[in-house]
């Protein structure tokens, strides 16, 4: 396997139906219907905050999202979900979206999403993007790696805890979980310095 930071523009349309697959079913109600999250994923997926790991031969197994304060892997803002969505569509998504926003802070270094493709599920794949996200944090001076996992992955959290990740705190999302279907995430923190 071979870790790399970013992609090209040819791979916006795997990641991005990599990333439905991973957070569909969270994301669905807002972004949906399919065709259209697809082609808003692929217009504002940022290389400059993915790390992907790929078989040998190139082919995509798995990115690892970050953000900072210059964006996230998945960026975008109003004027994108309304090329998208309308401007009444965007309106109402962008109102719902921002209450999942997980907030880039000093302290700590922030994964925002990853996933494997299914057929390299159970390969590693998930603990080498880990591990190139603590490196990533380390390189720029991080002393910890944040994420947020939410109470329905329970795979993701293993994953997590097996990696060193320890939850710090649990935010109830009151009556969003009938929005988004599910009830919490877990803020979990790994040290990498």
């Amino acid at each position: 396997m071979i870790v790399e930071h970013g992609f090209a523009d040819a791979d916006r349309p795997l990641i991005a139906r990599l990333y439905w697959g991973a957070f569909g079913a969270k994301l669905g109600r807002v972004m949906g219907p399919e065709r259209k999250a697809l082609a808003y994923f692929e217009k504002v997926l940022s290389p400059d905050h993915a790390i992907c790991v790929r078989r040998r031969d190139g082919a995509l197994l798995g990115v690892a999202g970050f953000k900072t304060w210059e964006g996230a892997l998945v960026g975008g803002g109003f004027r994108e979900v309304r090329q998208v969505y309308g401007l009444i569509g965007a309106a109402w998504r962008i109102g719902l979206l921002s209450a999942l926003e997980s907030d880039t802070e000093n302290a700590r270094f922030l994964m925002d999403g990853i996933f494997v493709a299914p057929e390299a599920r159970g390969l590693g794949v998930g603990t080498r993007l880990l591990d190139a996200i603590a490196a990533e944090a380390v390189a720029r001076g991080y002393r910890e790696v944040r994420l947020d996992v939410i109470d329905s992955n329970t795979r993701a959290k293993s994953l997590y805890e097996r990696c060193g990740f320890v939850v710090v705190a649990v935010q109830d999302i009151g009556a969003l979980r009938h929005v988004f279907g599910f009830r919490s995430a877990t803020t979990m923190v790994r040290q990498v310095a």
